[in-house]
């Protein structure tokens, strides 16, 4: 259907090459997708083609678990304005922190991320594309995607699919939003990845967002979001992963809590100018990159 390298390939149905034209020549485009459907090869083919025309184009990462820009737990953005910015795509300029690995009791978090990314890319690009989450099914699935169409209100959909299993979703999206949903075939060239692959993957991308040189900041009990309660036991944010905030809504990178003789700090190497800090839904053991899922609630308030 299309190359590995992201240009369109002899064996392309002319629907495919029809909706990376079309989608070139747009504002924005969506596209949705179970895992290994070809999702971010499509975003890099139709990439190429608005270039080609002169375009930039603003790259927006949605996949929290297994992000192709930016660390996992975050969104990320990437302006693309020649080749080498596609092959340097793994360095975002410009995340958004959502605290997780999955969308599951983070879609608010995640549909704003997305949201004001693909807004922010919309300021610095011709095009953005939203190369959204694998989480296609049941209730997380559809309400994801139904918000974040809501809200973007893309030119176009691409939806790519093996079967008819993105039919709730499309129907969903043509009922409910003046969009046009477009339906291709997945990608056949993309091997499907085992969940013991995805997860070394993403533990090489946090020993990425993790590494030397790393700075110990001392921080305040003021400093986070959400605000903690009066008398918390620091000791339970040991281990936390948060996100840098820059005090314009911006993520500067990954930090990760720690509470020694009765200080808590953060270890991060993207300290300079970090504002406050979000508290994820994640528990890291940074020597090993283990993560551990924390429902915030009760590790705030006890409920």
């Amino acid at each position: 259907m299309f190359a590995a390298n992201g240009t369109i390939a002899a064996m392309s149905t002319p629907s495919t090459a029809d909706a990376i034209t079309r989608a070139s020549a747009a504002a924005s485009a969506f596209l949705i997708g179970g895992m290994d459907t070809g999702k971010s090869t499509l975003a890099v083919a139709i990439t190429r083609e608005a270039l080609s025309r002169g375009r930039t184009v603003a790259l927006v990462d949605a996949d929290i678990g297994n992000s192709t820009i930016g660390p996992p737990a975050c969104v990320g953005l990437k302006i693309i304005r020649n080749e080498r910015d596609i092959a340097e795509r793994g360095s975002a300029d410009r995340l958004h922190f959502v605290g997780g690995i999955s969308p599951e009791r983070l879609v608010l978090q995640h549909v704003i991320a997305t949201t004001a990314l693909a807004q922010a890319g919309a300021e610095l690009a011709d095009l953005v594309i939203v190369d959204t989450t694998g989480t296609t099914s049941g209730v997380i699935g559809q309400t994801l995607k139904y918000h974040k169409v809501e809200l973007i209100r893309p030119d176009l959909v691409l939806a790519l699919q093996r079967g008819g299993e993105l039919e709730p979703i499309i129907g969903m999206l043509r009922r409910f939003f003046a969009v046009e949903v477009i339906p291709l075939p997945a990608d056949p060239d993309v091997p499907p990845s085992a969940p013991d692959a995805r997860a070394a993957a993403r533990t090489r991308a946090f020993g990425a967002a993790f590494a030397e040189p790393l700075d110990r900041w001392r921080v305040r009990e003021t400093v986070f979001a959400p605000t903690l309660p009066m008398g918390l036991d620091l000791n339970r944010l040991d281990g936390m992963l948060v996100g840098v905030q820059d005090g314009s809504g911006g993520c500067l990178g990954l930090g990760r809590l720690e509470f020694h003789d009765e200080v808590l700090r953060v270890v991060t190497n993207a300290g300079e100018g970090m504002q406050g800090l979000r508290l994820g839904s994640l528990r890291m053991d940074l020597d090993t990159l283990e993560l551990t899922s924390v429902n915030l609630r009760e590790l705030i308030f006890g409920i």
